[in-house]
This record gives structure tokens, C-alpha cells and sequence, in this order.
């Protein structure tokens, strides 16, 4: 299927769509909000891209926060490009961490072939890690601590660091739970989805080889819904934009949390976020890199 003009790809665009796809060199932000067309952007960016400046179909890497957004953008660049689309890099955050990670895995110590540990691997790791360290499983919910260790990996907290703002016994068992749960992934060969991001990272932060590789793999890096990515995520866009600056996100930074967002409770359970009311305890972010309970004051 051979590639359409590249004025085809402009047709149809309002005056901002089309400044915003022909906008190819340096960094671009997209702030619209809901129905305003900015998925449209990026997919008619990336073909314009492909069919008008001749970039290499697997030289752009597109990410979404998931996979269902994934297969809807590669669905309409495969009505758009045919075959051609199916070089091109377009997939979530982990996945596409996923992928850098298993080519880079033996810089950290893992062999390429590790295991992912889903929720109730990870889960059963924490439980197995307070009974090692002989703590008391109603005093330390498990929940509770395997959220406290994933938000840390989220804002590329290693053990040492964590271990280092220690303010209270409870985060002191949280730091010595996280130092041995980490301990027992790599020995067993395994990380969790948190890992991806976070040892990705590290491999690009550490190893300039590595940086410089994946910098020239992805010559144009696009996201969608900016406004979710967390200091990981943002790290990594960092990371991979850094020699190049052909960075594009799009986002509503006023978008509010669709219905069946899972919110993290004090407790560590999850809960619906439109059944969160005033007055419950959730998880958040306090500042400085840490996290503890906040209670919900409006909705």
C-alpha cells in the first residue's frame, strides 16, 4: 500500500492541528482539552513525519498509558500508512521500557530473559519479605507497604535513598522491606512493572552508550496524555529527547480522573476514585519525594 500525498495528512485539520503537525523540529507542547482533536494530531504528526520529512517509521516512538490507546492509534496509522505502521513504535510507558530493558538487562546484573511480576507476585514478594524480617502483618499491611514502595519507584527512590528520609519506625520498615523485596526480585531474576521505568532510567542515566543509542533509535518521541506521567516517566522522555529535542506531548492539564480510576487507600487497598468520599485516607504524595496518608477534604 503505497503512502499518500503528504498534503492528505493536512487536509482536514483546523488551523491549530495543522501548525501543530507541521511543527517537525524542537520540542512541542499541545495543551487542548477533551474531544478537541489532539490523539488527531499525533497520529497525522506521525504520518506527516513518515510520508513528508522521511523519517524511518521505526526511528519515532509513540506512547500512550494504555494498550487499548495503544491499538486505537495503531489501528488509524494502519488505515493511514498500511504496512509502513508497523515499524513504528507505539506502545505504553512499560511496554516500551520493557523492550529497552531486555536489550540492556545484563548492565544491571539481569539476564534478558527476566521475569515480570504482576500485582499478586508482587504482593506475595512483600508478604514473604515482612515474615523474613519478622514483622507483624496487622501492624505492616502488606498493601499498605508494596504501595509505599512502588510510589518511591515512581519518583526513582532507590532503598539507599529511601532508607536515607527515614522519619519514622513505620517508614524504617518500609526501607528495610523495600532493600530485601529488591534483593529477592534480582536473585530470582525478576522486576515489577515499577522496576521497568525505574531501571530503564538507570541504565540511560548511567551508561552515556546506552543513552546515545536509544537517543538515535527514537529520532521523534510523542505522548499522549501528558498531564498522568509521573517523575519517572518524565525522566525518561528527558532521557531519550535529550540530543535531539524532537519531543512532542499533547495533554489537558485540566482533565479530570475518569470513573474507575483505582485510587490507593492509607491502607493500601484500592478503591474506586468516584467512591472516594470526604473524610477517607488515601495515599499521597506529601513533598520532598515522600508519601503517607492525607485525608480527603473535598470531591
Amino acid at each position: 500500500m503505497p503512502v499518500a500525498s503528504p498534503e492528505r495528512y493536512l487536509a482536514n485539520l483546523n488551523p491549530a492541528q495543522r501548525e501543530a503537525v507541521l511543527h517537525t523540529e524542537g520540542p512541542l507542547l499541545v495543551i487542548a482539552g477533551a474531544g478537541s482533536g489532539k490523539t488527531r494530531v499525533l497520529t497525522h504528526r506521525v504520518a506527516h513525519l513518515i510520508s513528508a520529512v522521511g523519517v524511518k517509521p521505526n526511528e519515532i516512538l509513540a506512547i500512550t498509558f494504555t494498550n487499548k490507546a495503544a491499538g486505537e492509534m495503531r489501528e488509524r496509522l494502519t488505515n493511514m500508512l498500511g504496512p509502513l505502521s508497523r515499524a513504528i513504535w507505539i506502545l505504553t510507558f512499560h511496554a516500551a521500557c520493557g523492550r529497552m530493558l531486555r536489550a540492556e538487562a545484563e548492565r544491571l546484573g539481569y539476564r534478558s530473559n527476566f521475569t515480570i511480576y504482576d500485582s499478586q507476585d508482587q504482593l506475595r514478594l512483600v508478604k514473604q519479605c515482612l515474615e523474613e524480617l519478622e514483622k507483624d502483618p496487622k501492624r505492616f499491611v502488606p498493601r499498605g507497604i508494596h504501595a509505599q514502595i512502588s510510589n518511591a519507584k515512581n519518583q526513582l527512590v532507590t532503598p539507599a535513598m529511601y532508607t536515607e528520609r527515614v522519619a519514622s519506625f513505620y517508614d524504617q520498615t518500609v526501607a528495610e522491606v523495600y532493600e530485601l523485596y529488591q534483593r529477592r526480585l534480582h536473585a530470582s531474576n525478576a522486576v515489577d512493572f515499577d522496576d521497568m521505568l525505574m531501571l530503564t532510567v538507570e541504565v540511560l542515566e548511567r551508561f552515556p552508550d546506552a543513552r546515545t543509542r536509544w537517543q538515535k533509535a527514537f529520532r521523534y518521541v510523542l505522548v499522549d496524555e501528558y498531564q498522568d506521567t509521573n517523575h519517572a516517566q518524565y525522566r525518561l522522555l528527558q532521557l531519550l529527547a535529550e540530543s535531539h529535542q524532537n519531543v512532542c506531548a499533547v495533554g489537558d492539564p485540566d482533565q479530570c480522573l475518569i470513573a474507575g480510576t483505582m485510587v490507593t487507600m492509607a491502607d493500601g487497598t484500592k478503591k474506586p476514585i468516584e467512591h472516594v468520599c470526604v473524610g477517607d485516607e488515601v495515599l499521597s504524595c506529601l513533598g520532598s519525594g515522600a508519601f503517607g496518608p492525607a485525608r480527603v477534604t473535598r470531591t
